[in-house]
Order: C-alpha cells, then structure tokens, then sequence
C-alpha cells in the first residue's frame, strides 16, 4: 500500500500502525503501563474509526464496532484476562455476523475440512493447553466462540488471503496466550510474538472486509472524512 496513500487518503490506517508499532517497542521501556495502556487500544480504535469512515453500510458499522469492542479489550486484558476475554466474546459475535451476513455458501470438501479444523481443533487445542486444568474448560469455551469466528471469516465471501487469513492469526495469537498457561510459561516467545500476530491478524480483517465492502456497494462508500 502506498505511503501517500495511507497519509492522503487511509490516516486512520496509518496512525493505527504507528500505534502498534509504537506499543510493541515501548512494552521494554520504563514507560509506567497506565500510559500504555491507550496506546495498546489506540490501535484497534483507529481500525474502528477507519470502518466507520470508508463505508456506511451495516456490514462497516459492525466492523466498526467489532473493532472497537477489541479496542476495550486489550486495555482490558492487561489487568484482567477474564474480563478481556468476556469483552473479545463480543468483537467475535459481531465479527461473526459480518461473516454470515456474507457467506458464501455450500463449500468444497477441501475448504469444508478446513473449515472444520478451524472449527474443531481450535477449542480441543485451547482445552489441552493450560497446565491448571481447572481453568481449561473456561479457555475451551471462549477458544469455541473464537473458533466461529474464524471458520465463519473462512466461509464468508471475503478474500481469504485477507479475512480468513487475518482471522486464523488471531486464533495463533491467543493460542501463544494459552501456551504461556501451559508449555510457553516462562518462555518470552509469547510475549515477543502476541501482540503483532494479533495485531496483524486485525489489520488484515479490517482492510479485507471494507475494501470489499467498497468494491460491491460503491455508493455506499463515505468521501467526507473517510477519503475516496
């Protein structure tokens, strides 16, 4: 994507970057995490304001508000996983009815297989994950409410190399979560590598979806403000 283009026409776009940049490097400062905090939620808010400026169809206004609902969510996360968590639930049910809104109907068998890998295998590898086992059935059941968003985002008519793809990234990230309640405790991998998979997943999703949305209902695109 062009540098002029995201200044001129994608601010939004470009200053949500900046913001996921700018947390993922200032996360090994002295920074008090206040501070960091509506940075980390900067970047999934400017995501928002971007759907709701490109395009004023329903779809666009439920993107938008997924978005922000994720916004809230990895403020929240930071001092309470549960209550993130519970926040996410509500990005992936309305992330879900853009998806089934947009369905594409009957699948491939290949796509099909896939699709219920996504579906299936999500929670069964949430569950197996955290060494307390007394919280593995809670991870379980939000890892099933992710998984439907991401098979759903499979079996949508979005590009794939963009929603699907962006959606099945999420799902890596929040499985790094999970292994650091298991396997990767201790380990700094999931630190290092959370955030921007999980970052890059939304960006992906974000940009696939509304840059859809543009090409199929033209006339419903926003020129004040969200750019042409």
């Amino acid at each position: 994507m062009p540098r002029r283009a995201l200044v001129q026409k994608r601010p939004y776009l470009l200053l949500s970057l900046l913001a996921a940049i700018a947390y993922f490097y200032l996360q090994a400062s002295e920074l008090p995490e206040l501070y960091l905090w509506p940075i980390k939620g900067s970047a999934c808010a400017f995501l928002a304001i971007y759907c709701w400026l490109r395009h004023q169809s329903d779809d666009a206004r439920l993107m938008a508000g997924a978005m922000a609902m994720a916004s809230i969510a990895d403020m929240a996360i930071e001092f309470s996983l549960e209550v993130g968590a519970g926040i996410f639930i509500l990005f992936h049910i309305l992330a879900i009815r853009v998806f089934t809104r947009n369905n594409q109907g009957p699948l491939s068998k290949r796509d099909n297989w896939v699709f219920l890998l996504i579906l299936i295998g999500t929670p069964i590898a949430a569950y197996l994950l955290p060494y307390d086992r007394s919280t593995a059935w809670l991870v379980a059941l939000y890892a099933a409410v992710l998984a439907i968003m991401a098979a759903s985002a499979w079996a949508s008519n979005f590009p794939r190399a963009k929603v699907a793809a962006g959606a099945i990234l999420f799902v890596i990230s929040d499985l790094l979560i999970f292994s650091g309640m298991g396997p990767l405790s201790g380990s700094p991998i999931p630190q290092y590598l959370v955030w921007p998979i999980y970052y890059l997943g939304q960006f992906l999703i974000t940009v696939g979806v509304i840059t859809t949305l543009r090409k199929r209902d033209p006339e419903l695109r926003v020129v004040q403000g969200g750019g042409h």
